[in-house]
Formats: C-alpha cells, sequence, structure tokens
C-alpha cells in the first residue's frame, strides 16, 4: 500500500473511509495513469475531477489555444490563459489543484504515426475529443493494445458515455439528458 503523507491522508480522507475505495483503491489511484485526449469541453471537467480524485500521471493531449469563447464552459482554463496551449493551462490550474498529479503535457493531435508510442503508456485512455477520425483510431489503436477507453460526447443537453474495454463484454452506452 501507498506510504500517505499526512496531507495527503488528508487531502484523500474522503475516499479512504469509503468501504469501496479505502486506502487500496487510493494507492490505485495515485499509481495509475489516464491519457485524456482534449482538454476541451469535456476534458475539463474530467481533468478536473481525475487531478482531484489523485491519479497519479494524467496525460493531457490538444493542439489547440485557450480562446475568450472556451472559458464559460472549458473549466481548466481562466482569461489570463487566452492565448495559451490548452495543455499548458490545464498543466498549470492541475499544478495548483493537486501536486500529486504529474501532468505530461502532448501540445498535438493524436495521429497514426503516434498513437501507439502515446497510447501504450497509459492504463486508460479518457475520450473528450470532438471528431469522428479521431475517435476510429483511438478505437483501433486501444483494441490493438487492449486498453479501455472511455469515450464521451455531448450536444447542447445531451450526453452520451461509452466504455470500451478490448477482450472484455461490451457496456451498453448510457444516454444522459
Amino acid at each position: 500500500m501507498f506510504d500517505f503523507s499526512k496531507e495527503q491522508i488528508e487531502r484523500y480522507s474522503r475516499h479512504i473511509i469509503l468501504k469501496e475505495v479505502g486506502g487500496m483503491g487510493q494507492t490505485r489511484l495515485l499509481e495509475s495513469k489516464v491519457l485524456l485526449i482534449g482538454a476541451g469541453g469535456l476534458g475539463s471537467p474530467v481533468g478536473v475531477y481525475l487531478a482531484a480524485a489523485g491519479v497519479g500521471t494524467l496525460g493531457i493531449i490538444d493542439d489547440d489555444v485557450v480562446d475568450l469563447s472556451n472559458l464559460q464552459r472549458q473549466i481548466l482554463h481562466g482569461t489570463s490563459d487566452i492565448g495559451i496551449p490548452k495543455t499548458k493551462s490545464a498543466e498549470a490550474t492541475i499544478a495548483e489543484m493537486n501536486p500529486d498529479v504529474k501532468v505530461v503535457p502532448y501540445n498535438e493531435r493524436i495521429t497514426s504515426e503516434n498513437a501507439f508510442q502515446i497510447l501504450e503508456q497509459y492504463d486508460l485512455i479518457v475520450d473528450g475529443c470532438d471528431n469522428i477520425p479521431t475517435r476510429y483510431l483511438l478505437n483501433d489503436a486501444s483494441v490493438l493494445l487492449g486498453k479501455p477507453v472511455v469515450h464521451g460526447s455531448i450536444f447542447q443537453f445531451e450526453g452520451r458515455v461509452t466504455v470500451l474495454y478490448p477482450g472484455k463484454r461490451s457496456v451498453l452506452p448510457m444516454h444522459l439528458s
């Protein structure tokens, strides 16, 4: 089990006291590696919650810069971040939120040239991208690597979450509205 510092015991106490998480579960979170595709409307809240929960390594892929029109829905970024890469903004926000989380920024798009090299380093892939070709690429790469992927998508006031775990029984997508 992880050797928690006093600060970590206080920070994660609400997880540690839950029988469903406990010290072993928090240890697994702190030792986990999650790759987040997109630091925008979907990726921002996911990144915030993964960092708050204490995911040990959080890779973030995004090739965009923060724009004023992003700020009402992309909570990883603030006004002072306008014009800088979203990965840099996300890294700074997460470092302030939880110093236990190591952020690995990738200021690029996921492509067929880099997908395997990047994805193989992570335990779980969270897809918050907004284009279909990237989703197909993630599906192909994750199946070949045996990596689970959580896909999220939203349109106005509706959302969908699908969990794909190669080699495991399929999970039906959830429709949220």
